[in-house]
């Protein structure tokens, strides 16, 4: 399934707050999700298998590395627990690196909301936009992500500029 996305993450200490607005917005709370995100080497984009107990997929996706709601790209593939997957996967492509995280996933109509606990990293807020079928379009999705960043107190010096794979592989480097 290959649709639009427009996304934000942003370091968060006060996640409390976050938790509190998305209530008074009547956000579907879909659980907490431990999720294992190992990212393989590959020429285009990302690549990596999601294990979780509520999400488990393999996730193509292309997107910029710039502060602010960037556009993404998303191919999505649905897994049961295949370990079969994952062991072709690291034979064929090598790992890059794991991201281990605990996820609170919420929802208010087409936006999906990450409370995360990143190992090694800290606290943060995702927020995203999804168009699975084209029908809603790249200016409301973005409308939509700033309008929960206001809601959520998000500053521009709190806005990540990549994904949780390139700030561990940063850390590592340092």
């Amino acid at each position: 399934m290959k649709h639009l996305n427009i996304e934000i993450k942003a370091k968060c200490e006060d996640l409390d707050h976050v938790r509190a607005m998305l209530e008074t917005q009547q956000a579907s709370y879909i659980g907490l999700d431990h999720q294992i995100d190992t990212y393989f080497h590959v020429n285009d984009g990302r690549l990596k298998l999601r294990e979780g107990n509520i999400e488990r997929a393999l996730i193509h996706y292309r997107r910029k590395n710039h502060a602010g709601p960037k556009k993404s790209f998303v191919n999505l593939y649905k897994i049961s627990s295949d370990t079969v997957l994952k062991e072709i996967l690291i034979d064929s492509l090598g790992i890059l690196v794991i991201v281990d995280k605990q996820r609170e996933i919420y929802f208010i109509d087409n936006v999906k909301f990450h409370v995360d606990t990143v190992k090694d990293l800290g606290t943060f807020v995702e927020i995203e936009a999804i168009d699975e079928d084209g029908t809603i379009g790249e200016e409301k999705l973005t409308q939509q992500c700033r309008t929960f960043m206001d809601l959520f107190r998000i500053q521009q010096e709190d806005l990540v500029n990549s994904s949780y794979s390139d700030l561990l592989l940063a850390k590592q480097d340092a």
